[in-house]
């Protein structure tokens, strides 16, 4: 594992790619509230490539920071849940309202769960589950993008199916990734008690 660099050397690689995930997440949703889908989907390709390459190339060239593991998770849900408050609100995303309130709802227990486990000298870092959680969720949340840019051209009963797919496996996981996290922090809370 990567050791963490001074705080004052936040001005690097990746917290720059973290900070530019938030401006394009930010700017892809105005692009969504506008209805230009296409846009907002090559936007959102971009933001999310970014959470790739930014731990990528925090952990090869030793610039983990500590702004950095605060800013890289929220920028994540930022992204995540923005989309999926979003897409709630455009009719045939396939994405639902009750959708986005759970990928909210576990979004916000877990980072609940990170600060009360990391501020008592716990780690609660990024397991697995929680890595393909956030790609199967930017994958739903770029077929829904696309099924709507798509839709405008040309109807579609594949692109529907794949995107209502796509949406309810990343809702599920989304859900045992929370209950996986619970069990941790609770694991933890006994070892400590």
């Amino acid at each position: 594992m990567a050791k963490s660099v001074p705080l004052g050397s936040v001005y690097n690689v990746p917290n720059s790619l973290t900070i530019s995930r938030l401006v394009l997440s930010a700017v892809c949703f105005v692009a969504l509230t506008g209805k230009w889908y296409l846009p907002a989907l090559v936007l959102f390709i971009i933001a999310a490539g970014t959470d790739w390459l930014d731990g990528y190339w925090a952990r090869k060239y030793g610039q983990v920071t500590l702004i950095g593991r605060v800013l890289d998770p929220f920028a994540d849900k930022i992204i995540v849940c923005g989309g999926f408050v979003f897409l709630a609100a455009e009719p045939g995303s396939q994405v639902t309202a009750w959708m986005a309130v759970l990928v909210v709802a576990r979004e916000l227990l877990v980072t609940a769960l990170r600060s009360f486990i990391e501020s008592s000298g716990g780690d609660f870092s990024a397991k697995w589950v929680g890595k393909w959680k956030m790609v199967l969720q930017c994958v739903a949340i770029g077929l829904a993008i696309f099924y709507l840019w798509r839709g405008a051209l040309v109807s579609d009963s594949f692109w529907r199916s794949a995107t209502q797919i796509a949406v309810w496996l990343a809702v599920a996981l989304t859900l045992y990734s929370g209950w996986v996290y619970v069990q941790r922090a609770l694991a933890m809370a006994r070892r400590s008690s």
